[in-house]
């Protein structure tokens, strides 16, 4: 491929790094990833974000497990450089907002360079509201959302421009908010005639241009605005445009706008892919399944028994199907030096003193209800009985949104099951989940957990990231899950295939605590070998597959270069 830039990969969050905090989560970890194996396949890829200089939040969590937030600080300037170009301009509430941008280089594994700019507006010229567009990850009430995307997707497209990227085939928007690009591509055919109005042809020209990824089948994922905050917030011309192509009845949905816009469309598993297509039925949607990137999650002390007997893994995940010829010992060596740096992390910081001969289970996701991290603590006397004979001890981790009440209650009732534990049974909650800490958790713990409430995980990816450390999973058949599960192999469903469309709390646990007593602890205090057998599979067969590499494949053959 050449140099030219082809491809604009567009997302409101991106996790770079562990000390840029642009990102809440799996979507904002995957869209780094994606940009990292992008630029290990030297994909001619540009890509745009928001600077979110307060972060999404830092976590705070008392001894009740009642969450606060406060803003994250960070020293922009010593991961970031800002762009010698003059800024742009876009026309938010009647108001020009300047905007500027910072970029960081993302480097592959060889040497490619792929920019990411991350879009600022906390600049002089700008009123101090218009300044705040640009400090909080998903903060704010329906208008400041709708002028973070205003930002992003017309903002996105000005400052690709502006920069001289005039040779992009392909627009990816990663989720709905960033589908206002689509305004502005449309304006961009228009400008130069007076009076002229949109035309079929107008509108297939840019639908040949844009992609659009869904990752939820969950209501709340898809951005609304009413339309007076749509009036009031874009640009007339903006909204005229609006009306001639989303068919706007009272709401402006992003996720129908980006659908209606898009050349190609799809899920991030295959599941999600039928499960989205029945929500948005008639539109033409496909899966490519999510993936993670294994020279950033696979943890330094297996990265080392990967040198030896698959050298080409950093270039070549598909390699790590060979992970079965490695020795059942130096799989296991690597995974218990993982797990003591996790349980001295753990020890350090919430004073546990778990122990390295314990069964350690990990769960860390984003705390919603539909999710159910407190489904583990469904009949406590079970729990109790399972560990007298096979003992236990459970890491959990995971931010609420400031304003979801419901994922704080979930956090309380882990702490309130803590709490009627502690004599019997250790188990912690850390607070401030990021990449770091996902980094240790996926590769210390012995079993990767994962309870949600099918048929709303989309995806999922951390436990992806633990089967590339050969942690096996124990998880409803759900997202990636239904793709990635071999029972005894690479690790336990909760539930069955043809229950995946169904969710029932008490038989689910009832399932859970199954699988643990009568077959997961045994194996593991009682046939060891066995054991790392199964962690074995989870890297070749899971962790050779569901990757970042295989999913960038896919995207440039179906969606970028088609």
């Amino acid at each position: 491929m050449s140099d030219r830039r082809r491809i604009a990969y567009f997302s409101m969050e991106m996790g770079l790094c562990q000390e840029i905090p642009t990102y809440s989560g799996g979507l904002g970890v995957l869209a780094g990833d994606t940009i990292r194996a992008a630029a290990d396949l030297k994909v001619p890829m540009v890509a745009v974000t928001l600077l979110h200089r307060k972060g999404y939040c830092r976590q705070k969590l008392d001894e009740h497990g009642n969450q606060t937030e406060e803003p994250v600080d960070w020293a922009i300037d010593d991961f970031l450089r800002l762009v010698a170009v003059d800024p742009v301009v876009v026309k938010v509430e009647g108001r020009d907002v300047r905007i500027r941008a910072w970029v960081r280089d993302v480097i592959g594994f060889g040497g490619y360079r792929i920019p990411v700019y991350l879009l600022d507006t906390d600049m002089e010229g700008n009123t101090d509201s218009d300044r705040s567009f640009t400090h909080n990850l998903y903060g704010g009430d329906a208008r400041y959302r709708l002028c973070q995307e205003t930002v992003l997707g017309i903002g996105g497209v000005k400052m690709l421009r502006a920069l001289e990227y005039d040779e992009i085939e392909r627009f990816h928007m990663n989720e709905g908010h960033a589908s206002l690009l689509t305004c502005e591509l449309l304006d961009e055919r228009l400008r130069g005639g007076s009076d002229r109005t949109l035309s079929d042809e107008d509108v297939e020209a840019v639908r040949n241009r844009c992609v659009f990824t869904t990752h939820t089948p969950v209501p709340a994922g898809h951005d609304q605005f009413p339309l007076d905050v749509v009036k009031g917030v874009l640009d007339p011309r903006v909204v005229r445009t609006l009306e001639q192509v989303s068919g706007m009845d009272k709401v402006l949905n992003m996720t129908y706008l980006a659908l209606h816009l898009s050349h190609y469309v799809n899920g991030v598993a295959k599941r999600h892919g039928e499960i989205s297509r029945q929500l948005f039925a008639p539109h033409v949607i496909d899966s490519i399944t999510n993936g993670v990137h294994a020279r950033t999650w696979v943890s330094s002390a297996l990265q080392e028994v990967f040198d030896e007997h698959i050298p080409t893994w950093r270039d070549d995940s598909y390699s790590l199907r060979n992970a079965l010829t490695i020795p059942n010992h130096e799989v296991w060596e690597a995974h218990a030096r993982s797990k003591d740096q996790l349980l001295r992390y753990v020890n350090r910081v919430a004073n546990a003193g778990m122990d390295r001969d314990v069964f350690t289970i990990g769960y860390a996701r984003r705390a919603a209800t539909y999710k159910r991290a407190d489904m583990f603590f469904h009949d406590l006397g079970r729990l109790r009985r399972i560990d007298r004979s096979c003992p236990l001890q459970v890491v959990f981790a995971g931010k609420a949104h400031p304003q979801d009440g419901g994922g704080k209650d979930v956090i309380r009732r882990i702490f309130q099951a803590k709490e009627q534990l502690k004599n019997e049974i250790k188990i912690v909650y850390l607070a401030n989940y990021d990449i770091e800490l996902c980094q240790l958790m996926t590769a210390g713990v012995d079993l990767w957990l994962n309870t949600p409430e099918p048929p709303q995980e989309a995806s999922g990816t951390s436990g992806m990231k633990a089967a590339l450390n050969g942690v096996p999973s124990l998880s409803v058949l759900d997202g990636w899950w239904l793709e990635g599960w071999i029972e005894g192999a690479t690790g336990w469903a909760i539930g069955r295939p043809e229950e995946s469309d169904s969710a029932d709390r008490s038989n689910d646990a009832a399932m859970l605590y199954d699988k643990l007593e009568y077959v997961i602890l045994p194996l593991y205090y009682h046939d060891r070998d066995r054991f790392v057998d199964v962690m074995r599979h989870c890297i070749a067969l899971n962790g050779s597959f569901f990757n970042t590499q295989r999913m960038m494949h896919q995207y440039v053959v179906k969606a970028y270069f088609v």
